[in-house]
């Protein structure tokens, strides 16, 4: 019940410090003088990503990487299975921002990637280079091609980032972020795997299914907020954008920053195939009508259920 509590209390610690440093880099980019475009599109990919970032950096220099491979490959499942599909149960998403077409078959290629660099049970120093250069290069294309979207995404993206508040208060917003962050995944480290052990699960399913759904539920309401504001585009570009930032950003640099990270043989033969899985279940929308309905948000949803039921019999993996 202890660990419980405290897991609970880094929870709304990560959501608050994600919150305000996202506000606070905006509002200084403003400031500054920062291309609006270029700002609100590497917000978008690691706004609901910088928690995740946080937390499993620190579990990889706590010698804690199952917990944290758990916990970026499980948000990829819940991005689509939760976020996007209860998004779109609230209100039908209309996607018009064309580059997500593309970015999703990046997704799928780096996913794909990341199974074939695990095969030989782990990934590299090497391959973490490959893929943190990856993404950097992604979110260089996509800055350089931003002249192809139409005048409404453009203005939507800039959105994202227009804040008003002056330069001290965006430090200030950042400085409590940095704490907040710091102390909450600090917290959910030390505490998850002990509350996960009174469950019965290994470090790996703790950061898989409570880690990933706890730190998925603060995107979760933003994300039904946005389709209720007819925001199609930022909830698809935030779980697409974040699911890059999980594959590329953060086991590259979880390999880097640990000289090499362990993929655990039933890790690689399930849970980065369901991540692959679910993101492959976006190509009939993002390359069809550009349209998520109610009807197949409940699909998606219907499908995280059975991954969860799946998980479940896995406790004693």
């Amino acid at each position: 019940m202890t660990a419980t509590l405290w897991f609970l209390l880094s929870l709304v610690l990560l959501a608050l410090g994600g919150d305000s440093i996202v506000k606070g880099i905006g509002g200084l980019g403003r400031r500054l003088g920062w291309p609006p475009f270029a700002t609100g599109l590497v917000l978008i990919a690691l706004a609901t990503s910088i928690p995740e970032l946080v937390v499993n950096f620190h579990a990889v220099a706590a010698g804690q990487s199952a917990l944290a491979l758990g916990n970026a490959v499980g948000s990829n499942v819940l991005n689509v299975g939760l976020t996007l599909a209860l998004a779109a149960v609230a209100a039908p998403l209309v996607v018009r921002w064309r580059a997500l077409s593309p970015l999703l078959m990046v997704l799928l290629a780096s996913t794909l990637l990341v199974i074939l660099m695990s095969l030989d049970g782990q990934l590299s120093v090497i391959d973490g280079a490959i893929l943190v250069i990856g993404f950097i290069a992604v979110m260089a294309w996509r800055i350089v091609r931003c002249d192809e979207e139409s005048p409404e995404v453009r203005a939507e993206i800039e959105g994202f980032t227009a804040r008003v508040d002056s330069m001290g208060a965006s430090v200030l917003r950042i400085a409590v972020a940095a704490v907040a962050l710091g102390i909450g995944a600090w917290l959910l480290v030390r505490h998850a795997p002990a509350m996960g052990r009174s469950l019965g699960f290994s470090p790996l399913l703790t950061g898989l299914l409570p880690v990933a759904i706890g730190t998925a539920l603060p995107e979760l309401a933003g994300g039904i907020g946005a389709a209720r504001r007819g925001q199609g585009d930022l909830v698809a570009g935030h779980v697409i954008g974040s699911s890059l930032v999980n594959i590329l950003l953060v086991l590259g640099g979880m390999a880097l920053i640990g000289h090499g990270v362990a993929m655990p043989g039933s890790f690689v033969r399930y849970e980065l195939p369901a991540a692959l899985a679910f993101a492959v279940m976006l190509l009939p929308v993002l390359r069809g009508d550009m349209r998520v309905s109610r009807n197949e948000g409940v699909v998606l949803f219907i499908a995280l259920l059975l991954w969860l039921a799946f998980e479940a019999l896995q406790l004693h993996r």
